[in-house]
């Protein structure tokens, strides 16, 4: 089991950005050393003055370690191979035979693990790590108080940035197309692992913090997390699938959608042209010199209209090089979050939208989010770049640089 997260501590100076102050006696941050981070300060007068910016430290490293993603495995007893009897495979796993669930909905077995057959493939760094940690991110975390800028060269190019994100859409939407009543989300993750492969991309979730799949998979109350199993979607399923690929170049793109499975009843499809209109709403706001907490009241708004609520646990985030990184990105009202938008900064925008309570809970499969009240939940992601006098969404659909609502698109 993967322990929280761990770095180096920075070394040959005051944590504080362009401090030069020698650092005789260092002050380390209390708060990172709960991570087992170790950032130094020359003086109580530079930590106070620079904690309003150091916190955005902390906000990204509570989101990886205590909430968004999940540091321990899967427990044993949750995989079968494919060709084992029905039965077994629709079995629940060990950990879930005395758990009390918020909602209707049950797990069942996993496949095993999808092997990297394409040997052009560039891996990330966690790919290969027995607990899955990134030790890029973890440093990142450690030493940058910054948000990246990308230019030119980062964006264009073969199996750049924009490629990537390209090849997220593409990823996305073949696994939209296999999706239908009856189909299991393992033959999900199965498409989309594969067309991963053909695209010479990494599948971004694999292996990330022992995430043990290729995708997310995100069923009815299920907010996020969700790990492909052999239980069969069904009439009347929300299903979001949460898509993101790392291209040869070394870059991600993340985006995902949810829809509907055939008969959906109303108040499902209130949900999930809500969790659209959010998205849709907030992306209307990115450009230069909007502030990112700013987006949480929009979203906010949106969905208080529809009677909804909005996720508080879970946030967007900066990507590119790194698959998780500044800024954060909340979607609630009344957020703190720090940082401007400027030209050049590229992150992801993705509120959850929930039909009760925003309140959630974690299956103890160690990844699964769900609603603490049992009912549904929806969400859409983008990743966006921030332009010179708006934004560019980088993984939208062909021929829709803005979102546009067709339910159609989303009816399986």
């Amino acid at each position: 089991m993967a322990s929280t997260a761990t770095a180096t501590a920075t070394s040959g100076g005051c944590t504080s950005p362009g401090c030069t102050n020698p650092v005789s006696k260092p002050l380390a941050c209390p708060k990172c050393m709960q991570y087992g981070i170790r950032n130094v300060f020359c003086g109580q007068k530079c930590f106070k003055e620079n904690y309003a910016q150091h916190k955005q430290v902390h906000a990204l490293m509570q989101q990886i370690a205590g909430g968004a993603h999940r540091k321990t495995p899967p427990r044993d007893g949750v995989v079968c191979p494919i060709d084992s009897p029905q039965e077994l495979k629709l079995s629940l796993p060990a950990w879930a035979n005395n758990y009390s669930f918020s909602g209707d909905l049950r797990p069942a077995l996993l496949s095993p693990k999808r092997p990297i057959t394409n040997s052009k493939v560039l891996k990330p760094d966690y790919a290969t790590h027995v607990g899955g940690n990134s030790e890029s991110e973890q440093r990142d975390r450690a030493s940058n108080n910054n948000i990246r800028v990308y230019g030119p060269d980062e964006l264009e190019g073969e199996c750049n940035l924009r490629y990537a994100t390209k090849m997220g859409r593409e990823v996305l939407d073949a696994g939209g197309k296999a999706l239908r009543v009856g189909v299991t989300t393992d033959e999900i993750d199965r498409v989309i692992h594969e067309a991963s492969m053909e695209r010479d991309c990494y599948p971004s979730p694999l292996n990330y913090y022992n995430f043990p799949k290729s995708v997310c998979t995100s069923v009815n109350e299920v907010i996020c997390h969700g790990i492909p199993d052999y239980r069969e979607v069904e009439d009347g399923d929300v299903v979001n699938i949460d898509v993101t690929t790392y291209s040869r170049g070394g870059y991600h793109g993340d985006l995902n959608e949810t829809f509907c499975v055939g008969n959906v009843d109303a108040d499902g499809r209130r949900l999930v042209e809500t969790a659209f209109a959010c998205l849709q709403s907030a992306l209307a706001m990115v450009k230069p010199g909007t502030l990112y907490r700013d987006l949480g009241s929009t979203i906010h708004r949106v969905a208080a209209a529809k009677k909804c609520s909005v996720v508080r646990t879970y946030c967007g985030h900066g990507i590119g090089s790194l698959f998780h990184t500044a800024p954060n990105v909340p979607h609630y009202s009344k957020n703190k979050a720090k940082g401007v938008m400027k030209e050049g900064h590229v992150f992801t925008v993705e509120p959850m939208i929930n039909l009760g309570s925003y309140d959630d809970i974690t299956w103890d499969d160690n990844w699964t989010a769900v609603t603490r009240d049992g009912k549904r939940s929806a969400q859409f992601e983008h990743t966006v770049l921030v332009t010179k006098y708006g934004c560019e969404i980088l993984t939208a659909r062909e021929n829709e640089p803005v979102m546009k609502w067709d339910p159609a698109l989303l009816q399986r």
